[in-house]
């Protein structure tokens, strides 16, 4: 076949991403509070944010040594709201407490705890062709909310005050748990992404120029009756694979005359696109067209490449 998909849903890729916004927005709080923290509920000075500062350093790597054993009793899910949780907790400490040097260490060690996670989340997330461009994203999401988040709650300390402020971001931290909670970490432990090299090289009357495009590829299957509806469940889950690897315009058309027949469509840029898809299949691609060619009743659905004619 041409294409790939996994047996992850969409949301697994989007998951990290969302789960770091839930995060970051409200954590942020903290990092752009501190200097008022220090100066104004701590009356200290550049001497004593410096201190601030260095415990929640030393929180973070007393969080580091545990991570380990956190992860195989917890997982990675509630290995991250509990890292939100102690970020709503230390937030809460920031708010009632004079002295906060436990609070801050809670937080190095709860921040560590959570980025830790999203970071490997981030990365096993998806293949490696694309795993760079992934990292970029969130790379950008870590910094754009850690920017919006502290000029957000710059303003509301301005507004509500110091305290409340702190106990605001912590409301919105424990709220984040509970509305990102359907959106799943990846681990690496269930999807393997390595390429899997299956696919067969297209068949060509004649050599093709790399840069012509757009190359339209189809699917052919032939579906019973009765596995119409586990069939198109089944395509859809491949449609985010095909455009992650490159396609556009991707459909599914049925045959006004026969039913049973099947019809998936996709296009890509250029032929070299499409050369470049061969190499970005990976074994959970694989299994999920192996799941497909068990709906065709010939065991093997036709794949045909057209490319556009030059007028």
């Amino acid at each position: 076949m041409a294409g790939g998909g996994d047996l992850s849903r969409p949301q697994g890729r989007q998951a990290t991403l969302i789960r770091a916004a839930g995060f970051f927005l409200f954590a942020s709080a903290y990092w752009a509070l501190l200097p008022l923290v220090a100066r104004e509920q701590i009356g200290g000075g550049a001497d004593l944010y410096g201190v601030l500062l260095g415990a929640i350093g030393v929180g973070a790597v007393a969080g580091a040594f545990l991570l380990p054993w956190l992860k195989g009793k917890l997982g990675a899910d509630r290995l991250m709201a509990l890292g939100a949780l102690g970020q709503a907790v230390a937030m809460v400490l920031y708010g009632l407490a004079r002295e906060p040097a436990m609070a801050l260490a809670l937080a190095g060690a709860s921040w560590i705890g959570a980025l830790a996670t999203m970071s490997v989340s981030a990365q096993v997330a998806l293949p490696d062709w694309v795993r760079a461009r992934g990292l970029a994203l969130y790379t950008t999401v870590f910094f754009g909310c850690l920017t919006l988040g502290s000029a957000a709650w710059g303003e509301v300390a301005v507004v509500v005050g110091l305290a409340n402020a702190h106990f605001l971001a912590a409301a919105g931290a424990i709220a984040a748990i509970a509305l990102t909670w359907r959106w799943k970490l990846q681990t690496g432990a269930s999807i393997d992404l390595s390429p899997s090299m299956h696919w067969p090289a297209p068949l060509t009357a004649q050599p093709i120029e790399q840069d012509r495009g757009p190359v339209l590829v189809t699917v052919e299957y032939r579906i019973g009756p009765h596995d119409r509806e586990p069939f198109l469940e089944t395509l859809a889950r491949l449609e985010h694979e095909r455009r992650r690897d490159g396609a556009y315009a991707w459909g599914v058309f049925e045959d006004t005359a026969h039913p049973c027949r099947m019809i998936e469509t996709f296009l890509i840029e250029s032929w070299m696109e499409h050369l470049r898809q061969h190499e970005r299949v990976t074994q959970a691609d694989r299994l999920l067209q192996e799941e497909l060619r068990r709906f065709d009743r010939s065991g093997n659905p036709k794949v045909t490449h057209f490319i556009a004619a030059d007028t």
